[in-house]
């Protein structure tokens, strides 16, 4: 590696003096009667983003998703679909409930659970099917709700990753029973760690907020008098005020991600066998972590990737392991695709400061690998 050149972080976050100074405010007034007032900004601004009637500003996506899940009485003997590529945390809060993560395969094309086999998993203890937009792509909405409502089972939209994302004209997390949101400093908009919790059904939203403030209904009259066992799963203030300076940034957040993943798709257009993040006609990928699949006949793998960007001072992440493939839960290698796909793709940087050099640095390692791979074999063709 060069020492000159500085290592390319793969994400960090976009913070201005906006932000700044918002939680500064918070910091030096935002106590007493103001401790609660960029709480109530953020999750106002959110909401109306989202086009949703409520939202709960979280500590994480993860306490999102645990108490949405409590709140429709998920425990012990229950199972709730999900599909087998995704984060560990969104499927923590099913077992911490004691109810059984059934894991599913996804879609070649989209990295998304598949709606079809979602469905030929769905039994008398199926409780829900969550719907995970990985990496900014988005699952088959329209497919997904048709099947809950066929079934009389709720779907569940984690839209950790994909702030900006937007199906149909309807935004990604507005669209099922609920939707859950990440604000870690990883993602589009931070505000460090963070989540939120959304949904339109107001039954739901209360249930949700009493048990976000220790089973504290807003309506009794006692004071600190739960009425259930609740969660602490409350966003502090200051962060809240970093949340709203980044929403009123989050138009130019959200598209600067999306310059960042067509460049990357310009830069590898000349080569079939690459599949970058899908945009179907109608849709809007909200571009939060550009990642690269390539076909299994090249012949890259994982870790051929991991060594050459390493090599190249570059930081890059592995596509999701397969959660069936984790030690704590049985293997489901039938699940091939989310199986599959792990082994030949790559996440590439993406942070909002990242310059048309750096993305050439990074697409360089690629073409480097697939020439050497390539010399003196026709496994990869040039698009004409």
């Amino acid at each position: 590696m060069n020492a000159k050149m500085p290592r390319i972080c793969y994400t960090k976050p976009s913070i201005t003096e906006l932000e700044v100074a918002y939680a500064a405010d918070a910091a030096a007034n935002g106590w007493g009667e103001r401790c609660y007032d960029y709480i109530v900004r953020f999750e106002d601004g959110f909401r109306k983003h989202l086009d949703v009637s409520h939202a709960i500003a979280t500590s994480s996506c993860t306490g999102a998703m645990h108490m949405g899940l409590a709140a429709l009485g998920i425990g012990p003997g229950d199972e709730v679909i999900l599909a087998d590529t995704n984060w560990i945390a969104t499927a923590a809060p099913i077992v911490h409930l004691g109810a059984t993560p059934v894991f599913v395969d996804i879609q070649p094309h989209s990295w998304c659970i598949d709606p079809a086999d979602a469905e030929r998993h769905i039994t008398a203890r199926t409780k829900a099917i969550i719907a995970t937009h990985i990496y900014g792509n988005l699952c088959d909405m329209d497919r997904l709700l048709d099947i809950g409502r066929r079934h009389g089972v709720p779907v569940i939209e984690d839209a950790a990753e994909a702030i900006g994302s937007v199906w149909h004209d309807r935004r990604a997390g507005s669209m099922g029973l609920f939707g859950t949101f990440s604000f870690h400093g990883t993602k589009t908009l931070t505000t460090g760690e963070g989540g939120m919790f959304v949904t339109s059904d107001a039954d739901l939203f209360e249930k949700v907020l009493t048990l976000s403030n220790h089973g504290r209904a807003r309506g009794q009259v006692k004071q600190f008098w739960p009425d259930d066992v609740g969660f602490k799963y409350k966003m502090s203030n200051i962060q809240a005020a970093l949340g709203c300076g980044q929403l009123e940034r989050i138009e130019d957040l959200i598209a600067r991600k999306r310059e960042i993943l067509a460049s990357y798709a310009e830069k590898l257009s000349a080569y079939q066998g690459i599949s970058l993040n899908p945009e179907e006609a109608g849709t809007v990928n909200g571009a939060w972590m550009p990642t690269a699949v390539f076909d299994r006949g090249i012949g890259i793998t994982r870790e051929m990737l991991q060594q050459a960007f390493s090599e190249a001072g570059i930081d890059a992440r592995v596509f999701f392991h397969p959660l069936s493939s984790l030690p704590m839960f049985v293997e489901k290698r039938g699940n091939r695709h989310a199986w599959d796909i792990p082994e030949r793709a790559v996440n590439l940087p993406s942070y909002h400061d990242m310059t048309e050099g750096e993305i050439t640095r990074v697409t360089d390692v690629i073409l480097g690998l697939i020439e050497n791979r390539a010399a003196g074999e026709p496994l990869l063709a040039r698009s004409a």
